[in-house]
């Protein structure tokens, strides 16, 4: 028996089909009407260096800072979690420069994320405030917790993200995995081909895209600000080498992965562990895009993590 939310959105599929219409759109508003509806509103900031941060805020009670990683946005990276953690958390969940509706004048680099990052917390006055993030999104977390207000961080939640703990010969095997020149030719897509490439290495099922859905999901989230993403990846290797100078923080921290990620392999989070001493959740049958894959038990281990001492 086929519902009638599948039966509108086979309805939808086919009128978008003869008219033209972006299915993209139709899911983009589709998720923002869900996160509205349990109380989330959108809100815009502008930047110290100009540019301006787009982020979501819902819920109540002690902060919960969601970051995304490369590609996407805040919502499509972090949506059934920010519906499920604004019951019991003041969520915020922002839309990294030149990500979503994001952007900077600044230089597209790790400080310039971190530091806008840290401009939404100082303009939202958070304090005690929980971090989860994924992949890139980690690494401002750990640049983060570097930065003399750590203090100000209660718990940090880091998925799939090794953090300062890759070397240029770990970039040359996620070359090879994935047969390209450069990381930066893997993380950034140029067309839809590219868009299903990158999908393939993230998710261990990635979805049957045709050729107009793969097309509108590149056009809406990978075509715009090509040179400051293709910056940021390539100065990863300087700021990796300027974290791994920085003291390891104290601040408790949970680390998360799939077990058959591609992106990071799981070697990575089991080497983090042991250099951070902190304890690793590693989930069966998962690729790098933990949030999209897990995230009723990603949800768990957030709740788990920040409510209790131990995991």
């Amino acid at each position: 028996m086929i519902s009638n939310k599948l039966k509108l959105f086979i309805i939808y599929i086919c009128f978008s089909l003869l008219t033209g219409c972006s299915v993209v759109r139709w899911k983009i508003d589709s998720d923002e009407d869900s996160l509205k509806s349990v109380g989330f509103e959108q809100h815009l900031m502008s930047l110290e260096e100009g540019g301006s941060l787009s982020y979501w805020r819902g819920g109540k009670g002690q902060p919960l800072l969601l970051l995304h990683g490369f590609g996407g946005n805040a919502v499509t990276t972090w949506k059934k979690e920010m519906l499920a953690l604004s019951k019991d958390y003041d969520v915020i969940a922002p839309d990294l420069a030149w990500f979503g509706d994001s952007f900077s004048t600044g230089e597209a680099n790790l400080a310039t994320e971190t530091q806008a990052i840290w401009q939404l917390v100082n303009q939202l006055q958070l304090d005690n405030v929980n971090i989860a993030s994924i992949s890139y999104g980690g690494f401002i977390t750990f640049n983060m917790l570097n930065n003399t207000q750590d203090s100000r961080i209660n718990k940090a939640i880091i998925i799939a993200s090794p953090g300062p703990y890759f070397s240029d010969d770990d970039l040359a095997a996620l070359n090879k995995r994935f047969a390209v020149d450069k990381p930066e030719d893997f993380f950034i897509p140029k067309n839809s081909d590219e868009l299903r490439r990158l999908f393939g290495g993230i998710f261990v099922e990635p979805k049957m895209m045709p050729d107009f859905i793969a097309d509108q999901i590149y056009q809406t989230y990978f075509a715009a600000w090509h040179k400051q993403k293709i910056a940021m990846v390539q100065s990863l290797p300087a700021d990796r080498d300027a974290l791994l100078e920085a003291p390891v923080s104290s601040t408790p921290t949970l680390l998360i992965w799939g077990e058959k990620d591609r992106v990071f392999p799981v070697e990575h989070g089991i080497y983090l562990s042991k250099k951070i001493q902190a304890p690793l959740i590693v989930i069966p049958d998962t690729g790098h895009g933990v949030t999209n894959e897990q995230p009723d038990l990603v949800v768990r281990l957030i709740k788990t993590f920040i409510e209790n001492e131990k995991i």
